[in-house]
């Protein structure tokens, strides 16, 4: 009986969850979702797809479904836009969270229910699925307006590990126990962690360059490397190691420990040792490094090796726990130390902040002077600049050693010490130096106030030159004392110039390490890629060989001609001669037009679109120009003129793309770029009226991103649109944006500063707007 009555529970429970599975599957209906029918093409399913997400995305919708609302307009197009799919649930009409499990499950369930068989599947047991995730991974789920504003910013102070996932992947419930050891491991020591669903987040896994599930990824200073080894412990752990800059941390022993400490008179930058047990460095350690590169130079010290002896016992270090020391101007003890067995992250940081910057840190950009001396905010906040104006070769002589033995003895929270090299900056040291003769070429200390970020200060200058002697401290000391009590002391008032950055590297160095990391990049993708995706990359490897072999050979015929016409003079002369009358003919008629063939511009079309865009090499973009069928001949004149002098950049492509046949690609693609170029409301009657003529994008097809070039009206624009009397018949701005009526100057004049834009181009200081991925030129 007992036997019976559980036999028709269980039947029951199934019936129950086999109606609310039926249940499920008729409140989701992909087609309302999207708001066509039935009969509805592939074409029409993709367009009203683009519609609902431009409206519903969580990062532009601000409404408190619109989550939710965008994730069925997600799962309501993957259904729709496979036809297996699609035809699957016409014939079941199922859908909704269960859309993914195949139906022969339900079917085969059916036939044996009598029986209580029923699968895994059915039951919907999602593995990787994100409505039963760990914990582990809901605390680190990421999505895209996030992972630009907080986790690119915060890649620069550590390595974030990014695990992608999706529903149904076997392989991440099979790798996750892994992954939840190595975050538990890795997270407590300031590794950042990050979860990415690539069915929910498909912006954010294609930006990532997921290309499959799961992924692992490392995200490192903004640049992002893929793990490609087994998911084991020991691999994760070697792979966030592998990220960090090789030259972080430098094992220092009794050989070198001076000339390492000594180091600061060129890096400008306290010296920090760190002594342990362990003969690696430790990755703690280099984590900290990578986190305070900035203001620290790192050395680490192996107690166990006999060339530690010597600067264990003169730094009196205990060799039983791990010590940090910090080192200043003064390399024969160390201006603060921390020890302890287990070093907390909180701590370590407070530690460094505390021991930021040198006694006498010396101003070499205008960042680093606003941090030393900030502007005063309020009463409590108040600081006081002292700063050593001194020649370079005197930094070793007197003058400098006595203020630096003055600035240890009376640091203080409210007191900022600093010198700075009168010949390297001399319009901020002109600033303070009297007049008088007898200051030049010696040195002067001033002691100021900042009042505003615009430079403006209050100072008081030393009467006498800076010798270092005890009459010159005990004036600096008595002036600090009085400013205690009277601020009025600073009585004179400057607007200082912006200091000359001494640390910036040379142009060509800088493009040197562009170089250096694109021909990296590409290294690694060859490495790991398969060879069906290294095909474009081969064949354009081959096309460049054959063009530049070609070129050999046809300069080798022009040399063989140059010979053999130099050999009749009066030939050639009469030639010449011949061609100067010609071109003094045609001379006027050509002065304002390009000569031919002077610059290459190619209309980029679906034929061209991946060969010139998606396919391009790293490091090239092309430049294309948005003009209309009735501006091209006077738009492609001007824009020639304006790229020529970037046409000997082999890295610079130049094309044009007609707006009366790709309108709709333009505007999908600015809006990543809404606050340079704003979209119209589409509902509004002069959505089609919109002018883009004169718009200029710098696309580059490797890293996803493009840069824009918006025409500002000019003086003659302006005139011509209100000289132009608007047809009485047409309704109020229905010639709005229409260059039909303007003439040739007008138009021209929408590029009269792409030369300067393109200036910029080169230097990357222009906004880049990033893509997820290419759209199809339709």
């Amino acid at each position: 009986m007992e036997v019976k009555r559980l036999s028709i529970s269980w039947q029951f429970l199934i019936v129950l969850i086999l109606i609310l599975q039926i249940l499920s599957a008729l409140a989701f209906d992909p087609y309302q979702i999207l708001g066509v029918t039935q009969k509805a093409s592939q074409a029409d399913i993709k367009k009203a797809y683009k519609k609902l997400v431009r409206k519903w995305h969580p990062d532009k919708n601000k409404h408190p479904q619109a989550e939710d609302r965008f994730i069925e307009i997600s799962k309501a197009y993957e259904i729709l836009s496979q036809e297996a799919k699609r035809s699957e649930y016409d014939a079941f009409g199922s859908g909704g969270e269960n859309t993914d499990f195949p139906r022969h499950h339900e079917h085969r369930f059916r036939q044996h229910a009598g029986n209580f068989y029923f699968e895994e599947s059915f039951m919907h047991f999602p593995f990787g699925s994100s409505d039963h995730q760990e914990p582990i991974d809901e605390k680190h789920l990421l999505h895209f307006s996030h992972y630009v504003n907080k986790v690119v910013p915060d890649s620069f102070k550590k390595p974030y590990l990014i695990k992608v996932i999706s529903d149904w992947c076997f392989t991440c419930a099979h790798i996750e126990p892994v992954w939840k050891e190595v975050v538990e491991e890795l997270e407590v020591l300031g590794v950042g962690i990050g979860v990415v669903h690539a069915g929910y987040e498909r912006r954010l896994a294609r930006h990532l360059g997921a290309q499959s599930t799961p992924s692992i990824i490392g995200v490192i200073s903004g640049k992002i490397s893929f793990f490609h080894n087994a998911v084991v412990p020991e691999n994760l752990r070697q792979f966030v190691e592998n990220l960090l800059p090789g030259n972080l941390v430098e094992k220092v022993t009794n050989k070198n420990y001076v000339q390492f400490l000594s180091g600061w008179q060129q890096d400008n930058k306290p010296h920090v040792l760190l002594f342990d047990k362990i003969p690696d460095i430790p990755l703690p350690f280099k984590l900290t490094a990578f986190a305070h590169k900035d203001w620290f130079l790192f050395g680490y010290v192996h107690v166990g090796t006999r060339g530690a002896e010597e600067m264990t016992r003169q730094f009196n270090v205990n060799v039983h726990a791990p010590t940090i020391l910090v080192f200043r101007e003064y390399t024969d003890k160390p201006a603060n130390a921390i020890q302890a067995p287990r070093m907390k992250e909180e701590a370590i940081n407070n530690f460094f902040t505390q021991n930021k910057y040198l006694f006498a840190t010396r101003l070499t950009n205008q960042k680093l002077f606003q941090e030393l001396c900030p502007v005063k905010r309020s009463h409590r906040q108040r600081k006081y600049c002292v700063v050593l104006l001194t020649p370079e070769a005197a930094k070793s002589s007197q003058p400098f050693e006595a203020f630096l033995s003055f600035a240890k003895a009376n640091s203080q929270d409210m007191l900022q010490f600093m010198h700075a090299y009168s010949d390297r900056q001399p319009e901020f040291a002109n600033a303070f130096l009297p007049d008088s003769e007898a200051f030049r070429g010696k040195s002067v200390v001033s002691i100021l106030e900042r009042r505003n970020m615009g430079g403006r200060v209050l100072f008081k200058t030393l009467q006498d030159p800076w010798t270092g002697s005890e009459s010159d401290k005990f004036v600096l000391l008595s002036y600090l004392e009085q400013l205690r009590k009277d601020s009025t002391l600073l009585s004179s008032e400057a607007v200082l110039p912006d200091l000359i950055d001494e640390l910036a590297p040379m142009i060509l160095v800088r493009w040197l390490f562009t170089a250096a990391s694109c021909i990296a990049d590409c290294l690694e993708d060859l490495y790991h890629n398969n060879w069906r995706e290294m095909i474009p990359l081969l064949s354009l490897a081959f096309s460049t060989i054959f063009v530049l072999f070609g070129t050999f050979i046809i300069q080798a015929f022009c040399d063989s001609n140059y010979d053999r016409e130099s050999k009749h003079p009066d030939k050639r002369k009469a030639q010449e001669k011949a061609e100067k009358t010609v071109s003094s003919l045609t001379k006027e008629s050509t002065s304002k037009v390009p000569k031919k063939g002077f610059v290459e511009v190619t209309e980029l079309t679906d034929v061209t679109y991946t060969s010139n865009l998606v396919r391009l090499r790293p490091g090239h973009m092309n430049v294309v120009l948005i003009l209309s069928n009735s501006t091209k001949t006077s738009l492609l004149q001007k824009f020639a003129l304006e790229v020529y002098t970037f046409t000997g950049s082999s890295c610079l492509h130049f094309s044009f793309l007609s707006l009366d046949k790709h309108r709709e690609w333009l505007e999908y693609l600015l809006e990543f770029a809404q606050d340079a170029a704003p979209i119209p409301n589409q509902y509004d009657k002069h959505f089609l009226d919109r002018d883009y003529t004169g718009y200029v994008l710098a696309l580059n097809g490797h890293k996803k991103y493009f840069c824009l070039f918006k025409p500002q009206k000019t003086v003659e624009e302006e005139e011509a649109l209100g000289a132009c009397d608007p047809d009485p018949s047409l309704p109020e701005g229905e010639s709005r944006g229409k260059p039909g009526g303007l003439g040739p100057k007008p138009l021209k004049g929408k590029l009269s500063k792409l030369s300067l834009w393109m200036e910029r181009l080169l230097e990357g200081s222009l906004q880049r707007f990033y893509i997820p991925s290419w759209p199809e030129l339709d």
